[in-house]
């Protein structure tokens, strides 16, 4: 009888029932632990996901280290430090993918609950981790397993930089950054094995969608609105008001390169 009870305390679907899984819905929820530290549920098809908001997602310190990651790391540093090279075997490489789906799945359930920053934390994370494999296996292939992620990698690394200022109303930063965000994935293309997959990119096409809407919603500028004016005021033959404008134009323009003068100077 206290077996039968003790089997029913390990079921999981009361917690199931109360949050059902939704197809094509990313759930996530906060909640509060056992240890009175918060955690990050993810919902899925079998059941539910829970990680740590910080550090391994799955708590655990490999070696005593934060991460697997950073344990092969620091021995990478130690062996350069006698001179000598450090190989990862297939099965570390295979560990360490492991560890970064881990990442994935945390930052994928951050940018759900539009906790950018740490998005940034956890894709930065796991390029570095791409870096470091290819740095260190002389296995294209191996290289390759992980590789292959980082067109979506750094696209949502890009979608929560942008994020982040898009929140702070700095639309202009919020451009430059998923400029970047796709030159990146381009040059990533161009530098591999297969070039020809950039015009096939999703991730490509994803921020050059969002690059013509946030830029067709970016607030106009003062200077863009005067210079919209006097364009329509040379259209309708109004050249005093023109003139008017070209020379309010000028001294703005002025003003503005003064400023940013002094920012340099300071």
């Amino acid at each position: 009888m206290f077996d039968h009870l003790f089997k029913m305390s390990l079921d999981l679907n009361t917690i199931l029932k109360d949050w059902p899984h939704e197809n094509r819905t990313i759930k996530v929820r906060k909640i509060l632990g056992l240890d009175g530290r918060q955690k990050l549920q993810l919902r899925i098809d079998l059941g539910v996901l829970q990680m740590e908001l910080t550090g391994r997602p799955d708590g655990l310190r490999p070696h005593g280290c934060e991460s697997l990651l950073t344990y092969h790391q620091l021995r990478a540093t130690r062996a350069k430090a006698r001179n000598e090279d450090y190989a990862l075997t297939p099965e570390q490489c295979a560990e360490l993918q492991q560890e970064g789906i881990q990442y994935y799945h945390r930052y994928l359930s951050l940018f759900q609950i539009d906790d950018f920053h740490g998005v940034v934390r956890d894709t930065q994370r796991n390029l570095e981790l791409f870096d470091f494999v290819d740095a260190h296996t002389e296995r294209d292939e191996l290289s390759w397993t992980l590789q292959q992620f980082r067109p979506y990698v750094l696209m949502m690394n890009t979608r929560a930089k942008a994020s982040i200022f898009l929140g702070q109303g700095k639309f202009p930063e919020a451009i430059a950054e998923i400029r970047r965000g796709r030159d990146a994935i381009a040059e990533f293309f161009q530098k591999s094995n297969f070039p020809e997959l950039a015009a096939k990119s999703s991730e490509i096409h994803f921020l050059e969608e969002w690059l013509n809407e946030v830029s067709a919603k970016r607030p106009r500028s003062k200077l863009e609105i005067m210079e919209s004016e006097m364009e329509t005021a040379v259209a309708k033959e109004l050249y005093e008001r023109a003139a008017e404008l070209r020379d309010a134009i000028q001294q703005l323009k002025k003003v503005e390169l003064l400023k940013n003068v002094e920012q340099l100077r300071s």
